[in-house]
């Protein structure tokens, strides 16, 4: 027999879990250490938000929460790589990129606190919203690139999935689409590891995540979601082909959940502890620290500097979430048809105290 295809999945890594070079030609981005200083102290930042946000839902101001810890190299590459007019569509815990568009920290609080308001958020207005049900945020991107290449707009929308929702039909049909389209969508799925309590081992039977793009006619690219500079090198190298017109890709950001997977979570009842320690080595805060301080660009002294600036940074955010004032009651019926049904009508009418008996 002839061969009809043959394909291969490249891995890009720059700095091992130490953070040193593995290798020498650099991307641009490892050479502008000014940038890559302030990409660091984003992740520390989104780091302590992290922690707090936790804290919250522990002491019972905050409702169910999907933490980001681990995810902070990956999430700050997708934001900083994008411009301010392309679209970018979440799911639930990508904040170091919202962060980073200008979505503000009280504004998740409020979501994940049971207000939509939240969901109202600064930054680009043309942003997504959170997005829960898994995977269908990738059709919703994938829309957004077709309107933008019918309207010939060098625009980029860019969406991110875990590794589970790589595997829900929505990812596959916007993949799909992308590929038969040749449409400026730029997927990542954030390898984790464990969608909720199912390990990688037992959603998929594919070597590598990235390569489902294949089927797709996407490129495709695994990279260490570890690595600040080969996730932001991916990035900067996907959304540029996709806004000169050359189509989509597949990026399979390689990484782990330290957390659980979110606060309704218990992670310990699947995931063995030897396993959690090992990626405690690997995690992307120390290798990028590391790689700073072997530059002199970065110091203990700052660390620490920073970190007190952050958690004053954090309780400011956390206190303007805390002090907004709830909608009245009559709130959840006011903001979903443009004309209210009866039934809803009566109900409303009825939370107002009007006479239950006459409706």
């Amino acid at each position: 027999m002839s061969t009809a295809a043959t394909f291969e999945i490249e891995f890009l890594q720059y700095l091992d879990a130490d953070g040193k070079l593995v290798r020498d030609d650099l991307p641009a981005i490892a050479r502008d250490i000014r940038q890559l200083v302030e990409l660091y102290k984003l992740m520390l930042f989104t780091r302590t938000f992290d922690a707090k946000a936790v804290a919250l839902q522990r002491t019972g101001k905050l409702g169910t929460y999907a933490s980001c810890l681990g995810h902070e190299a990956a999430h700050v590459a997708i934001g900083s790589a994008m411009q301010e007019d392309d679209v970018f569509a979440p799911m639930y815990r990508e904040y170091g990129a919202q962060f980073y568009r200008g979505v503000k920290p009280r504004e998740v609080l409020l979501y994940w606190g049971g207000d939509e308001r939240g969901n109202d958020f600064s930054g680009p207005a043309h942003d997504f919203a959170w997005c829960v049900p898994i995977a269908t945020q990738c059709l919703h991107a994938a829309g957004a690139a077709l309107a933008f290449k019918t309207r010939k707009e060098p625009r980029v929308a860019v969406a991110v999935v875990g590794d589970g929702g790589s595997s829900k039909g929505d990812f596959y049909g916007a993949i799909n689409v992308a590929g038969a389209m040749a449409l400026p969508l730029v997927a990542v799925i954030v390898n984790n590891q464990w969608a909720i309590s199912v390990p990688r081992s037992a959603q998929t039977g594919a070597k590598t995540l990235a390569q489902k793009g294949i089927a797709a006619g996407l490129e495709c690219l695994q990279v260490d979601g570890n690595d600040l500079i080969a996730m932001r090198a991916a990035m900067d190298y996907a959304v540029k082909r996709a806004r000169h017109g050359h189509g989509g890709m597949v990026i399979e950001a390689v990484t782990y959940r330290l957390s659980d997977h979110t606060t309704a979570d218990d992670a310990r009842r699947y995931r063995p502890e030897a396993e959690v320690k090992e990626a405690w080595d690997r995690e992307p805060m120390r290798r990028i620290k590391n790689y700073l301080m072997s530059l002199n660009a970065w110091t203990e002294q700052e660390e620490e500097e920073w970190k007190a600036e952050c958690a004053a940074k954090v309780d400011a955010e956390v206190n303007a979430y805390l002090e907004t004032k709830s909608q009245p009651v009559e709130a959840m019926f006011d903001y979903t048809y443009a004309e209210v049904p009866a039934d809803l009508a009566a109900q409303r009418r009825q939370v107002l105290g009007g006479d239950a008996a006459s409706h």
